[in-house]
């Protein structure tokens, strides 16, 4: 028997029009653009050529996408200045959630065209999502998994305070 979790959060995700006419540009770009502040956007730190955020839709609490600036949809058309440091905030990442969070494990992990699951294929970026032993897997919750529940807010909050305590 299947055990239903209630994740509210997900309802956005899951009820958005499938209809709509597809922008063209991805949700990262128009975040970017949209001069809105980090901490509306849940953007926990810029870099020059890339930018940390936490994901709109947590497989669990302080997961973290680490994007270039610039929209580009595979790890070959990155310049070697993004190359370099996408793969230093994905390091540092993993340091902070590892310090803020203590996980169990880190899954980190790049989905690159939509039939590899890429969600917003169109930009490239790299998931870092901490683990515990019986949380909730990446695709259907099933019986004894456990959520740990977290407001994005509280989340950015803890992950930018963290960011400018550790040296990389």
């Amino acid at each position: 028997m299947l055990d239903r979790i209630w994740n509210g959060w997900r309802a956005q995700y899951v009820q958005r029009d499938s209809h709509a006419k597809p922008s063209d540009v991805s949700v990262f770009s128009e975040i970017l653009s949209s001069g809105l502040p980090d901490e509306e956007t849940f953007i926990v730190h810029r870099g020059e050529t890339c930018f940390v955020i936490l994901n709109a839709f947590p497989y669990s609490p302080g997961h973290l996408l680490v994007i270039p600036f610039r929209e580009v949809p595979d790890l070959e058309l990155l310049t070697s200045q993004e190359h370099a440091e996408i793969w230093s905030l994905v390091t540092k990442g993993v340091q902070v959630l590892k310090a803020e969070y203590k996980p169990q494990g880190v899954n980190v992990g790049i989905n690159l065209g939509q039939a590899a699951g890429g969600s917003v294929a169109q930009h490239l970026h790299v998931h870092i999502v901490p683990r515990w032993g019986g949380d909730s897997n990446f695709m259907v919750a099933i019986a004894s998994t456990k959520i740990l529940p977290e407001a994005l807010d509280v989340t950015a909050q803890r992950v930018r305070a963290r960011w400018k305590t550790l040296a990389v």
